[in-house]
């Protein structure tokens, strides 16, 4: 394989073992020039923005968010392929073969190259590429520029700077993103400096998780509930996942924020200019996103949850918007879930409906209904024990006898519509990919969803997704957890997951 340009990034590692890495690579894919963040830093987002617009073969991330390996689970490599996206399953599967069969790699201890110099460095490595290019570029310009032909930015520095400004509270949480919120947020679009919080990228992230959820996310709500904020957003490790959250902490769960987003598209020049051909969404996220495509008339795409789904959709002009429960969302700007980017829309939907978070949210609910919504994850599983959950629920919910079957919980009466382990057939090339989570889904349109999900040789974790749907407004105000208690409660009925992992409740529940 001969790649002659690669995008390549450490957002949260010492540079030296970024250089390491891309050293091995030059030596065994014949590597001609390397494109990499000033300081070894680069979003996500803006690794898939590079590619596509220096039309590179693709870029390797090394990130703690992505599916993290090592010792202590704290470190993860994805490759991006060429249009910017996650490499789809058949180019896992082809690297994951190929590393088998590898017996040595070179490295080069000697060579030095300086990450904080803009500019272009050159080498002799005595490979096929001479010379060796390596090109130091603003982490945040490429990103930026895209930025400003997607929004109105004078629209959302009116909003931050004007005379109905609102005060805005970011958590970068010490990974990636502190220096494109300072950079886009503070500079470009006006809010106050004190406005960004932890926008120093550690390695170990100040000690704190860095995912944007109200488990780990609790500076960022203690702050918004004071009330002097009406808009309080935080990001992930690397920059493509996010969390809205209104003033005294009114919470958007990533779903709502979905539907919500679709549904003020034309806040958005991009859309104005590009239109809306489609929205994308993976299967465990709530079907809020399904209501707005109704009334907007475009097809709603299920996936298996993993970005990469969407590319082929994005590619192919299927789709405009895309997103997935676990806060990610991004359109067909990029190949990649994009955290800046929903924060900027929704500053851009604040801008124009000149309503409070709160207000737009509920607005939202009394057009659509509200989508009660949760999931329970319980990390750190033993493999063998978390599988055979799984298997065995599997034989009891696509038992002929499970098909119709009522459970009473309380008041709550549930009946089974159908079930089965969720199928995702590709509309662009075909491809089939199988059991992809296990879905409940009764007769009043509740969901239960069981799914694995970033399995090891040494920990599994599994979800259990509940969703239930309610159109009157009058039921609108009640709290997520008294509303599906019931629905969770045949989940643990049913699974047993309490009794064969000796756990008293999930690791964390958003």
């Amino acid at each position: 394989h001969h790649i002659k340009t690669l995008p390549f990034l450490s957002c949260t590692y010492m540079p030296v073992v970024c250089v390491c890495l891309v050293l091995w690579l030059v030596f065994t894919t014949q590597i001609g020039r390397l494109v990499i963040g000033q300081n070894g830093i680069l979003s996500t987002p803006a690794v898939s923005c590079i590619i596509r617009k220096i039309k590179a073969a693709g870029g390797i991330i090394l990130t703690a968010s992505h599916s993290p390996g090592g010792p202590g689970g704290e470190f993860g490599v994805k490759f991006e392929v060429a249009n910017g996206g996650p490499a789809p399953d058949m180019v896992s599967e082809k690297i994951y073969q190929i590393s088998k069969t590898l017996e040595e790699y070179a490295i080069c201890p000697d060579l030095r190259v300086d990450l904080s110099r803009l500019g272009r460095q050159e080498f002799d490595l005595e490979n096929k590429f001479k010379p060796f290019r390596v090109e130091i570029v603003d982490s945040v310009e490429i990103y930026l520029n895209l930025l400003r032909s997607i929004f109105d930015f004078n629209a959302i520095r009116n909003l931050l700077t004007g005379p109905n400004q609102i005060k805005i509270r970011i958590d970068a949480m010490n990974g990636v993103m502190g220096p494109y919120v300072r950079r886009i947020l503070c500079d470009e679009l006006g809010a106050p400096a004190n406005s960004a919080i932890n926008c120093i990228p550690l390695e170990d992230f100040g000690g704190q998780p860095p995912d944007p959820n109200l488990t780990y996310a609790t500076a960022l709500l203690e702050a918004m509930k004071g009330g002097e904020y009406g808009f309080g957003a935080a990001f992930d490790a690397d920059g493509d996942r996010y969390m809205i959250l209104g003033q005294n902490g009114f919470f958007v769960n990533a779903s709502d924020s979905l539907a919500i987003i679709a549904a003020n598209l034309s806040c958005i020049p991009y859309f104005c200019q590009m239109g809306v051909r489609g929205f994308g969404r993976s299967m465990p996220t709530s079907t809020a996103l399904d209501k707005v495509a109704k009334v907007m008339k475009v097809p709603v795409y299920e996936t298996p949850a993993g970005w990469r789904y969407f590319s082929n959709l994005m590619d192919s002009g299927r789709c405009s918007l895309c997103g997935e429960e676990s806060f990610g969302t991004g359109s067909d700007h990029l190949r990649e879930k994009d955290g800046l980017w929903a924060v900027l829309v929704w500053l851009s939907i604040l801008a124009a409906r000149k309503q409070s978070v709160e207000e737009i949210v509920r607005d939202h609910w009394a057009k659509f209904g509200r989508h009660y919504y949760c999931r329970f994850d319980y990390e750190a599983l033993e493999p063998r024990t978390a599988y055979f959950i799984m298997r065995d629920l599997e034989a009891l919910i696509t038992d002929k006898s499970f098909s119709h079957q009522q459970f009473a919980v309380g008041n709550s009466i549930y009946s089974v519509e159908r079930t089965d382990s969720f199928e995702y057939i590709d509309p662009v090339d075909g491809t089939v990919t199988k059991r992809q989570g296990l879905r409940i889904i009764f007769s009043d349109a509740s969901r239960l969803i069981f799914r694995m999900s970033a399995s090891s040789h040494v920990r599994a974790t599994l979800r259990i997704y509940a969703e239930s749907y309610e159109k009157d407004p009058s039921q609108h105000n009640k709290e997520p957890q008294a509303v599906l208690s019931p629905l969770i409660a045949i989940a643990l009925k049913i699974s047993q997951i309490h009794e064969r992992t000796g756990r008293k409740g999930p690791t964390v529940i958003t």
